[in-house]
């Protein structure tokens, strides 16, 4: 189904195949974040992961209702065990998500769409997990610059 076909009464639909969203972002990334989430369909489900430097970066973002945001905040957040040290970018990001998609990736489910908009090293670390779980590199979209995945 295209997203011209979607409407309210699609969605409504008892047969209305549900696509499950797993979206990233950070600081650098919320416009981008923004615009993709404009293009979701009202009933798009799934979960978006933002992570930023601290808590004055916190926004507004206008998601579908079905949609999870979870903000990770790094001043509020440790580094790797044992260091005493803060937490770098990309760390709790690719730490969260990749807790989430162990626990909720599942086989025979309905397609996830992934689309990761945060930085190179988080953005890196979750492609390698997801790829290593069974996920085709060709369905992970991520910047074109990182050159991460083959392009779609």
């Amino acid at each position: 189904m295209d997203l011209a076909e979607h409407t309210a009464a699609t969605c409504r639909a008892s047969r209305h195949t549900r696509v499950q969203h797993l979206i990233t972002a950070d600081e650098s990334s919320v416009v981008d974040l923004e615009l993709l989430a404009a293009t979701l369909p009202i009933c798009s489900t799934g979960r978006v992961f933002i992570e930023i430097p601290d808590a004055s970066f916190h926004a507004d973002i206008a998601m579908p209702a079905r949609m999870t945001v979870t903000w990770l905040d790094r001043s509020q957040r440790t580094g790797d065990p044992g260091t005493g040290r803060g937490c770098v970018p990309g760390q709790a990001i690719a730490r969260a998500v990749n807790a989430w998609a162990d626990e909720m990736f599942c086989d025979g489910e309905d397609e996830t769409r992934i689309h990761l908009l945060g930085g190179y090293l988080g953005t890196a670390d979750i492609v390698d997990h997801l790829v290593e779980m069974g996920i085709r590199p060709d369905v992970i979209a991520t910047p074109e610059r990182f050159g991460l995945t083959p392009a779609r």
